[in-house]
């Protein structure tokens, strides 16, 4: 059986590359639905129309089953390579594995408000939220590829100061967007 390894490893990365592009691209496609939203007629309604339809086959044809193919791939990674499951990295790992299914369970929910004309959420609320699978991406890679040598207070420290300079850019492009609306 791990002959496969490498294959299903592969595989496992396919599907996570994948499936953060969609977590990492239906945040925008929320952004400008909601955008849409306060357009005049017409140009409201035909926005709002694509957006559904662009977010759902987003959602549901790649973003979805991008998560379930990870996921199975891992488990199955996991059962060919047990004693990962007694490494402190690993634990970490799935901790932040719980947190990214949690992000992923909360945009579905989004999804389906917007679906439904509910907007519960601004545009800059939204430009926040959409840099939460971005902290989760940065936070995994670097568990994963340095492992036991991470040093828990420069990691916690380097992703604190990811999450402080991703929101000072949100803040940034909001200020110039204010002075030129077509930025």
């Amino acid at each position: 059986m791990l002959e496969y390894y490498n294959y299903i490893k592969s595989l496992h990365l396919i599907f996570v590359i994948t499936w953060f592009a969609g977590l990492f691209y239906i945040p925008r496609l929320f952004i400008y639905h909601i955008e849409a939203a306060q357009k005049p007629s017409p140009d409201r309604e035909i926005l709002e129309k694509q957006f559904k339809l662009m977010t759902k086959r987003l959602w549901f044809i790649i973003t979805w089953p991008s998560a379930i193919l990870a996921t199975l791939f891992a488990i199955w990674l996991l059962i060919l390579m047990p004693a990962w499951l007694q490494q402190p990295w690993m634990h970490v790992k799935l901790g932040f594995i719980v947190l990214l299914f949690a992000y992923h369970l909360k945009c579905h929910h989004i999804y389906k408000q917007l679906q439904n004309d509910i907007i519960r959420w601004s545009s800059n609320q939204m430009r926040m939220w959409n840099e939460g699978s971005t902290i989760i991406l940065f936070a995994v890679i670097f568990l994963v590829v340095v492992r036991d040598a991470v040093n828990w207070i420069y990691g916690v420290i380097g992703i604190i100061s990811l999450a402080v300079l991703l929101m000072m850019g949100i803040k940034l492009y909001k200020r110039i967007r204010n002075k030129n609306p077509e930025a």
